[in-house]
């Protein structure tokens, strides 16, 4: 394991410190929005501009990439992320904030791209599983550490903008300072959403669905909590136990989708995450334990969600199409999260800040009876012959761009050969 992580230690530290700088300035944002007087609506945007510049990122920093060179335009994307988040702190402006997040969004997918695209390169057969798990957990980690950073600081004034600051320029330095060669130019990211769709009716509808509801909550979650009366300390507290109860989640969920119709699972979880939620808009319990619980359970039940509809669309797939697939869903999950903030602000405007949680449930059911819906349809592939996707680690955040694909063990050798999991997959389906 240290001979396979060695050679990407540095690369894996900027990862870290640019996660912990997103993780504290997506939370800082909504908490001081709140603080402010900010709009359910303005506070939704912020997510939809985000994911919106996301998006774009994805299909429009590669050629930024191919002009000016790996280092150029990390250096360019990461300084342009840092002067925002300085000038959030100094201009505190409801407008300038969600203009300037859809440049957060497109820059963070270019430094994605780059890092995923770097590690790739650095990657062997062997080592690429090792590497794309600690990946995933640096990223996962970092997130959760930034946003447990809020209660240790003032939010009514600029300095964890600053240590936001901070973080980003520390991103900077292990790959700008790296003598390791620049990696191949980055891919054209293409999204053919009709292929998608013939492929797998449920992934592409789910993923939307979900991306709707893990919009929703990621973005309004902390306006949620800091409507409800919560501290900054508990408004952290509950988003980073979402994470981490999602991650947790993911093996005992993939495992027993590997054993049955993986739209039964899909179908059970998504009810079960709606459940959660129509408890919280019910009884709207005011003791922080009960609260938490329910929705540490609802993270747990609907950031389990993603991967499952992943695996049971490349169920379907070609054996060589899973980076065209995955990619193509993890773009339409992009999609979902521009409207879900967008719907959610509104409703809890009307209705009161548990209503986010009306939005999320509602998502989840059309989930779940889409799913069953589709079951007497189409037949599943039996057990036997699918491949097995519960070990694998899937980002429980939207923060992943198609190029981290590469890096999944499940995507294609990288010399080209056939995997024995493909040999297997074929001789299976033939």
């Amino acid at each position: 394991m240290r001979r396979n992580l060695f050679p990407v230690l540095s690369l894996l530290l900027g990862t870290l410190f640019l996660f912990l700088g997103n993780g504290l300035h997506g939370l800082l944002l909504p908490v001081r929005g709140s603080a402010e007087g900010y709009s359910n609506e303005i506070l939704g945007l912020l997510g939809t501009s985000w994911a919106s510049g996301f998006v774009l990122g994805c299909f429009f920093a590669p050629k930024l990439v191919m002009r000016v060179g790996h280092v150029r335009a990390f250096s360019t994307f990461i300084s342009v992320i840092a002067i925002v988040a300085l000038t959030t702190g100094v201009v505190v402006d409801q407008y300038w904030w969600v203009a300037l997040r859809a440049l957060t969004g497109f820059c963070t997918a270019g430094t994605s791209m780059i890092i995923e695209s770097w590690l790739n390169e650095r990657a062997t057969n062997e080592s690429r599983g090792t590497i794309f798990s600690f990946y995933i957990s640096i990223t996962l980690f970092g997130v959760v550490g930034g946003q447990m950073l809020v209660p240790f600081g003032d939010v009514s004034t600029p300095i964890l903008f600053m240590f936001c600051g901070i973080f980003y320029c520390l991103a900077m330095l292990p790959t700008t300072l790296s003598t390791a060669a620049s990696p191949q130019p980055l891919k054209s990211v293409k999204l053919d959403l009709p292929r998608l769709y013939r492929n797998s009716p449920v992934s592409f509808v789910g993923i939307l669905l979900i991306g709707i509801a893990n919009g929703a909550y990621g973005t309004l979650g902390a306006v949620f909590g800091a409507r409800a009366g919560m501290s900054g300390t508990t408004i952290a507290l509950m988003m980073s136990l979402t994470i981490f109860a999602g991650a947790a989640m993911q093996f005992p969920a993939g495992k027993l989708s590997d054993v049955t119709d993986r739209r039964f699972v899909l179908a059970g979880i998504g009810l079960a995450a709606a459940l959660a939620a129509l408890l919280i808009v019910v009884f709207q319990p005011h003791n922080p334990i009960v609260l938490i619980a329910l929705v540490a359970f609802y993270g747990a039940t609907s950031n389990a969600l993603y991967p499952i509809a992943v695996a049971h669309a490349n169920d379907f797939a070609d054996t060589g199409d899973f980076v065209k697939v995955s990619g193509g869903l993890l773009l339409l999950f992009g999609i979902g999260t521009i409207i879900g903030p967008t719907l959610g602000g509104p409703v809890m405007t009307h209705l009161g800040p548990y209503a986010l949680f009306a939005v999320t449930a509602s998502a989840h059911i059309l989930l779940c009876a889409y799913a069953l819906f589709r079951s007497r349809l189409r037949a599943a592939i039996p057990a036997a012959e699918r491949g097995s996707f519960s070990s694998i680690p899937v980002s429980t955040s939207p923060m992943s761009t198609p190029e981290s694909l590469s890096l999944d063990p499940r995507a294609a050798p990288l010399d080209g050969s056939a995997s024995p999991h493909d040999d297997a997959m074929k001789e299976a389906k033939a």
